[in-house]
């Protein structure tokens, strides 16, 4: 992994946007902008109340940060920090999992976009872009080939702007809440 990055030139016209690597003394840095993501998942997903529970925002952040935190154990652990004119307006939490061959031939091991979060002011400024450019460059030097990341399914605009990142989609993530309503055979 490489030791700083460098900074981009951005479409916007408000400045240029610069990462960096965060490591867990700094990972308080991403609570607001995990806040917005908690916020959109809860708004983009009202039909699934009857099988998921939401939680609210401070648990929600509490939960995050732990698995942050356990994940940033993994030196191969990437959070990228996008800020502009010193301002935080997205970041990209990945991680690396070993990949057992089967069906697919996507190398030993795959990316994970854990958490993409962009504030809602740098939407459709390249932030997404530019953090997903950045993430690419990173996990391609260790050898990786393939990224993978989950969307929320009441989110067409996400989806359409993941396509148009070069992502497909692959497998769909079902979920059912134990005791619920079963098939009718």
């Amino acid at each position: 992994m490489q030791i700083s990055l460098a900074t981009k030139s951005s479409t916007a016209t408000d400045g240029v946007l610069r990462y960096r690597f965060l490591g867990h003394h700094e990972i308080e840095e991403l609570a607001d902008l995990w806040n917005v993501v908690h916020e959109e998942h809860t708004a983009t997903a009202p039909g699934l109340q009857d099988v998921l529970t939401s939680v609210g925002p401070d648990e929600a952040w509490r939960r995050r940060r732990a698995q942050y935190l356990r994940w940033l154990q993994d030196r191969e652990t990437l959070a990228v920090l996008a800020e502009r004119d010193g301002a935080p307006v997205g970041y990209a939490m990945v991680t690396l999992r070993d990949n057992p061959q089967g069906s697919w031939d996507r190398g030993e091991r795959v990316a994970v976009v854990q958490t993409l979060a962009i504030h809602p002011d740098a939407r459709g400024t390249g932030v997404a872009s530019g953090l997903l450019e950045e993430v690419r460059l990173q996990v391609a030097a260790q050898g990786v080939r393939d990224i993978e990341l989950s969307a929320p399914a009441g989110s067409p605009g996400d989806l359409r702007f993941f396509e148009e990142e070069g992502f497909r989609p692959f497998v769909t993530t079902m979920v059912c809440r134990i005791g619920g309503t079963g098939a009718l055979d």
